[in-house]
């Protein structure tokens, strides 16, 4: 039963090839034998290393509080928000502001971007009431101190403009918005790997994610990507996405621990709840300030899980464990349809789904522990990524950082013949290595996702 799934994985995987080569090949005469002449793994060479690329500020800009820098970094922009010399909401309100006067272009970004997903969302038509009933009552929803900072951000950027509309103006509606896009209109895929012990030449913890995340029409968020260091002590996190986000998508705490969502998607065809119901990137942020260790961390948010809008997987690390938050809202609970599990390398999975590899975990979206939510069957990306993930890892004894880049980056991007893992949607590629502290991202730019792309270290573990 097992190998049910691998299977047909490897059939489709086969299938999609040969008929995609099928205008490629050259048939040779009937005299000589048959070669393979293409292939999808990428033919671009770069020499990877074990350590990241290390870039110099082109520009520094400072709040006149001094709680908001940006600094403009060649693929980034590097944001530190300091909350222990000011409160939430007046940190938010320093970044509205800067980011308003010194990068007024992020305004035009974001705002036709922010309708792009929303269109998505509803199917292309939909009403301003709707939207903005929709947000209200998820902002209500967050917890006071990080409702105050999204507000005080809101009012700052926005200037006194407000409602829905696309006019290359960001309203505060559309301020406090984009504040919660995986939560209110869901753009999500990824994939994540885990690799310790035995799997790694250091035998440590080494995290890999991919982010795949709508980079917009015309690759807007290639340009205001953004790691934001949140000083705050104990509770410091940085935080890996884009210039003015206050939620999480990957980020990774003061001790260690690092956190991203995954979608899951509606499987079932599940309604949309949101009455009631939390943002769960913004409950990941105060779990991240709160707990030292990813099994905490993921017990609190596997705990909170039902009063979320829509299903996901959280992909946590810290030097030690690695798990899979299976967080399940409650309109799917209820019906028997899926349950709420924190996963770890133990964890039974899915039956017709195989796993060969020691010391190692993977996450795609659909929850993956045994007798839960199956979002396998019908899906060929997710059976197709998750049986590629398996076969990188089983090829290799142990993996150094190199060979962990290597690996994320071994297919050509640029195709539409094969389900590949790095691949157009890809908005960001996170190395947390463990041995080092190097805390790595390749970033894709306006141009594009790139095949190879170059790995920049971001942070430091024990800087944060």
């Amino acid at each position: 039963m097992r190998k049910t799934i691998k299977t047909i994985a490897l059939i489709l995987m086969s299938a999609a090839l040969l008929t995609a080569c099928r205008s490629k090949v050259t048939l040779p005469s009937r005299e000589g034998p048959m070669t393979p002449v293409d292939s999808y793994n990428t033919l671009a060479i770069r020499e990877y290393t074990d350590e990241g690329t290390i870039e110099s500020p082109l520009a520094t800009y400072t709040s006149a509080d001094g709680l908001c820098t940006i600094r403009v970094m060649p693929s980034y922009y590097d944001v530190t928000l300091d909350y222990e010399k000011g409160t939430r909401s007046e940190v938010g309100a320093s970044y509205g502001t800067l980011i308003s006067e010194k990068f007024p272009s992020f305004i035009t970004t974001m705002e036709p971007y922010l309708f792009e997903n929303i269109r998505c969302a509803y199917g292309g038509s939909f009403s301003a009431e709707a939207v903005v009933e929709r947000e209200k009552i998820l902002l209500d929803s967050i917890r006071p101190e990080y409702k105050d900072e999204i507000e005080a951000f809101a009012t700052a950027i926005s200037g006194g403009t407000s409602g829905l509309v696309e006019d290359q103006v960001l309203s505060y509606e559309e301020a406090v918005l984009m504040q919660m896009i995986p939560d209110a209109l869901r753009p999500t895929c990824c994939s994540a790997l885990a690799l310790w012990g035995s799997k790694t030449t250091s035998g440590d913890m080494m995290t890999l994610r991919n982010l795949e995340w709508n980079l917009g029409s015309a690759n807007q968020m290639g340009t205001i990507n953004a790691v934001t260091h949140m000083k705050n002590g104990p509770r410091s996190i940085t935080s890996i996405s884009v210039l003015g986000l206050l939620d999480i998508i990957s980020a990774v705490n003061d001790d260690g621990v690092f956190a991203a969502i995954l979608d899951v998607g509606s499987v079932q065809g599940e309604a949309y709840v949101f009455e009631g119901k939390k943002c769960y990137t913004m409950e990941l942020r105060y779990a991240l300030e709160e707990f030292s260790t990813a099994r905490e961390l993921g017990g609190f948010m596997v705990g909170e899980s039902g009063d979320f809008t829509w299903c996901h997987n959280l992909m946590i690390t810290d030097r030690s464990e690695a798990l899979c938050a299976e967080d399940c809202v409650s309109q799917v609970s209820e019906k028997g349809l899926g349950k709420a599990v924190l996963r770890d390398y133990d964890t039974p999975i899915l039956g017709g789904l195989s796993w060969d590899n020691e010391d190692s975990l993977c996450v795609v979206n659909s929850f993956t522990s045994e007798g839960n939510q199956d979002g396998f069957t019908g899906s060929t990306s997710n059976i197709i990524r998750f049986v590629k993930y398996n076969e990188w890892v089983k090829a290799k004894d142990s993996f150094s950082p190199k060979d962990l880049k290597d690996l994320i980056t071994t297919e050509t991007v640029e195709q539409y013949e094969v389900q590949n893992v790095h691949g157009q949607g890809s908005a960001q590629l996170i190395l947390v290595d463990y041995h080092t502290g190097s805390i790595q991202v390749a970033f894709t730019g306006p141009e594009g996702v790139i095949d190879k792309p170059d790995f920049i270290e971001v942070s430091r573990l024990e800087m944060i």
